[in-house]
């Protein structure tokens, strides 16, 4: 999240504010947030994502690449997303035929 928020050129206490959060405790808010000592609720991270111009599933991913991954190809339109599903479609096939 603390990359996101870097890029979307925001301080966390106007993140926090952004979001709902009450000025005074905003920037305490989202630095327990993106260190991990507390996980936000799921309609706290869709507005996290929604004020990051980010899709929610970015916090959910299992690695830095997935995660970009999902920042490079969210505004893609959806001929661009098929044409990048194919393509992983043909990647992870090769791969396969690959181990045999």
């Amino acid at each position: 999240m603390r990359t996101a928020r870097i890029l979307a050129g925001l301080p966390q206490d106007r993140l926090g504010v952004l979001i709902g959060l009450d000025e005074g405790c905003s920037s305490a808010r989202i630095s327990r947030y993106e260190t991990g000592t507390h996980e936000p609720p799921f309609e706290t991270a869709k507005s996290l994502a929604a004020a990051l111009g980010i899709p929610a599933a970015y916090f959910y991913c299992v690695s830095d690449e997935l995660a970009d991954i999902i920042l490079e190809s969210h505004d893609l339109s959806v001929d661009e997303l098929i044409n990048v599903l194919e393509w992983l479609r043909h990647l992870k096939q090769a791969r396969q035929v690959g181990k045999t």
